[in-house]
Order: C-alpha cells, then sequence, then structure tokens
C-alpha cells in the first residue's frame, strides 16, 4: 500500500509550525507530526478541498477491523473530555491530517502494532463552510 499524499492549508501549516516550534523535542507525536508536514503538499485555505482533513474538521474513519470512528481533530490545548476530539500529536490524530475522502493509511498504534485507517467522510470542515482563519 503506497502512502497517500497530504494537502495541508497554508493557515494549518503555519500554526503547526509554531506549535511544534513550542514543544519540546520529545513531546510525544512531535517528530511524527514534523515527518507528516514535512511530505505535505501546502495550499491557500480558498483551494484545499471539500474532502480534505484539516484542523478541526469533523471525520468518520474505519479502522482495519472494522471498527468506525468520528472524532475532530483538534490542537492539544482543544482536547475536551466528552471523547469526540483528537489532538494532531496523538498517533491517530497525525494520521488523519491531510488526508481526503477513501485514502487508507497504515499507522502505528500507541501499542506499537499496525493498523490501517480509511477516511470514509469529512464530516465539517471549516474551510468548506468558509471559515479560513479560525
Amino acid at each position: 500500500m503506497s502512502i497517500p499524499e497530504l494537502t495541508i492549508s497554508t493557515t494549518d501549516f503555519d500554526r503547526l509550525e509554531t506549535l511544534l516550534d513550542s514543544l519540546p523535542e520529545d513531546t510525544v507525536g512531535v517528530d511524527t507530526l514534523s515527518k507528516e508536514l514535512d511530505r505535505a503538499n501546502i495550499v491557500e485555505p480558498q483551494e484545499l478541498a471539500a474532502n480534505i482533513v484539516s484542523m478541526n474538521s469533523t471525520v468518520r474513519f474505519s479502522w482495519g477491523n472494522g471498527k468506525s470512528s468520528s472524532l475532530t481533530l483538534v490542537y492539544p490545548k482543544d482536547i475536551d473530555k466528552s471523547g469526540t476530539t483528537i489532538s494532531v500529536l496523538a498517533p491517530v490524530g497525525s494520521a488523519l491530517l491531510g488526508l481526503k475522502t477513501g485514502d487508507t493509511i497504515n499507522w502505528p498504534l500507541p501499542n506499537g502494532d499496525m493498523s490501517t485507517i480509511t477516511i470514509d467522510e469529512v464530516i465539517y470542515q471549516p474551510e468548506r463552510e468558509g471559515i479560513y482563519h479560525r
């Protein structure tokens, strides 16, 4: 399975770079997110396709075992206890960023196992709603 292409808006890219620069290098998730940003295609927010997972998007995705989840991808400071948000620094969070509907990626889980994650639907995307500078 090839690694799917990533597309990220300039707004998300700049904010994520600032976040990474503010954290110690040994913070969990920093290295993984940094590698994902390095391989991303960067576009203006207005040019981001409506089916791409951006920051603050709500996405429905399936695991390799057939289980489905719906989560909102957020910055670490925006995690809440509702169970409906996931940090971009979490392993699955950094896997979701920049993927589009239909993409599948093999991704390491916190326990060391590998899983496939498939994007089923981008339920909500700020850019699709005309919200470019959230």
